[in-house]
């Protein structure tokens, strides 16, 4: 229901100079499109994020956790490296239509390969890896998307709709493993398909969710259902008096201080955000003790309860941003939010955390072979006699420990801050690139997000478990604030000029495209323009009025 009300909000009652009524409901199928179409991208991701190692240690049992790491990491990898290309590739072609079929035709295979690894007489790990990363290119689909919801804005609608956009990736996140806990019903051994080789299981069920799934994106951006209309280039010719769409931005470049700040300001908050995510469990377990089981059953709570704080502040952040500048909202609701939120995370605690002790003992076995010959192995087995912080971490002796407190307010405040700051850093940058094609640049934001996403397992494993709490936290405190010291200096390049309208029109214009602009420029041609009362549109076709 809230759905259709929100339909019938955006349908308007009578034509704007801007496009008919049809045009308009066009345009917001096409946005809607969008929106499933970023939701299906990070269902893609999530959805096998619980599953992947249970279900590669069954395939190949001596692939071990760390070619798990690779896994998981090969879709965000290919996603950075193949961004920008299909960001170029859809600004080339003026349609979006074609890469976003091309990438969802690869989304279905490379699901269909994952679900079906079973059929692979060897090298399952590797055909996995493969799969993963063949997902992840297609996930580069997300720049041409972002590329176009800025196209088919306007200004006033543009934070709503990166918004919803950011709200959808969001959703895919949840949405992922709540699939992949449904499935686990058909258990390890699943329901034989093709006897002896192919059984639908609790892992393979989750790709083959994501198949039809992508089918139906597929469908949705078939001519029939999804019907390109860029309006922002067209406000913009309508607001400068310009000639023609491209003449809006062709001699003015983009402000390169505050479009890289941007996409540096992108990865710094991304890459804290993920660094958290992959970190949470095993700080649970180093800092209160908490065993396995119970640091997966309580962040999985605070996870959920973070994911509705989060879709709750991305509903709020349009009626926020009508009363303060988006500027304004990015530097204190998003950035000062986040610096507060990691800071808090430097432990503050009276003493260091309880020590996980082990114990070595060395196990002697005597074998007699038949000859007579005796042979001796001597084996060490580290055995973990309580919970706690590793004792192989030197820090845990003199490190204090975080309190439970400190933990839910940081990450309270980061389940505020990062749904702000993400959401309005690529409105902000859409509005600063204007109305030229931002493919390119929008593959270069996505790439950015990617690598954070890469490095945020690295930075795990490098700085946290040989530096511990105090080093990790501090260096992500000052990353986030010379970010935002740094967004504070350049506060004025941030600033989106509010456009002049030098044409005025008119209540019973009905639509006004490229070349009826020209004729307002040209008052002389505009009798032979509309003597046969058609009205041009701006990608060629015709009107009756």
């Amino acid at each position: 229901m809230g759905w259709h009300r929100k339909w019938k909000r955006n349908a308007p009652k009578e034509e704007s100079g801007l496009e008919t009524i049809r045009e308009r409901r066009e345009r917001w199928v096409s946005i809607y499109v969008i929106y499933f179409t970023m939701f299906l991208m990070s269902l893609g991701f999530s959805s096998i994020l619980t599953g992947v190692w249970p279900y590669l240690d069954k395939l190949d049992p001596g692939a071990g956790k760390e070619f798990m790491g690779y896994v998981v990491g090969a879709n965000p990898l290919g996603q950075m490296l193949f961004s920008p290309l299909v960001g170029w590739w859809g600004n080339y072609l003026g349609s979006i239509r074609i890469p976003s079929l091309f990438s969802l035709a690869l989304f279905t295979l490379a699901s269909g390969i994952y679900s079906t690894l079973e059929l692979f007489p060897s090298h399952h790990k590797y055909w996995m890896l493969g799969a993963r990363f063949l997902v992840g290119v297609s996930s580069a689909n997300i720049a041409v998307c972002r590329s176009y919801l800025s196209a088919a804005t306007t200004l006033k609608e543009r934070t709503g709709a990166v918004s919803m956009v950011s709200l959808a990736q969001v959703l895919g996140f949840i949405v992922g493993p709540a699939l992949q806990a449904a499935v686990t019903k058909l258990g390890d051994d699943g329901v034989e398909i093709i006897p002896g080789q192919l059984t639908l299981n609790m892992y393979s069920a989750a790709g083959w969710m994501n198949v039809i799934m992508s089918i139906v994106n597929f469908i949705m951006f078939l001519p029939f259902v999804f019907i390109e209309r860029p309006i922002a280039a067209r406000e913009a010719m309508l607001n400068q008096g310009a000639e023609s769409e491209e003449a809006t931005w062709k001699d003015n470049k983009p402000d390169y201080i505050s479009t890289w700040t941007l996409i540096s300001a992108f990865f710094v908050l991304v890459f804290n955000f993920v660094l958290l995510e992959t970190l949470g469990t095993s700080l649970t377990m180093d800092q209160f003790a908490w065993s396995k089981e119970e640091a997966v059953y309580y962040m999985g709570i605070l996870m959920s309860v973070g994911a509705v704080i989060a879709c709750v502040t991305f509903v709020g952040i349009g009626p926020l941003c009508k009363r303060f500048p988006e500027r304004k909202v990015l530097l204190w609701g998003g950035f000062f939010l986040m610096v507060v939120g990691r800071a808090l995370y430097i432990p503050w605690g009276p003493s260091p955390p309880q020590i996980a002790e082990t114990q070595s003992d060395d196990l002697n076995i005597s074998i007699t072979m038949t000859n007579g010959t005796i042979i001796n192995f001597n084996h060490t087995i580290n055995l973990t006699l309580s919970l706690g912080c590793p004792s192989i971490q030197e820090w845990c002796y003199y490190t204090p420990a975080m309190t439970i407190s400190q933990f839910l307010l940081g990450y309270a405040l980061t389940a505020v801050g990062y749904p702000i700051g993400v959401t309005l850093i690529q409105t902000i940058f859409s509005k600063i690139l204007g109305p030229r094609p931002q493919g390119v640049w929008m593959g270069l934001m996505t790439g950015s997000g990617c690598l954070s996403r890469v490095m945020g397992p690295v930075f795990v494993s490098s700085i946290y478990t040989r530096l511990g709490t105090i080093w990790t936290f501090g260096i992500t405190t000052v990353m986030m604030a010379v970010s935002m010291v740094w967004l504070r200096l350049v506060d004025t390049r941030l600033i989106v000029p509010e456009p002049e309208k030098n044409i005025e029109l008119q209540p019973q214009d009905n639509i006004i495209g490229e070349s009826e602009t020209t004729n307002a420029l040209n008052p002389q041609d505009k009798s032979e323009s509309t003597q046969d009362h058609f009205t041009p549109l701006a990608n060629g076709n015709q009107l009756e009025v």
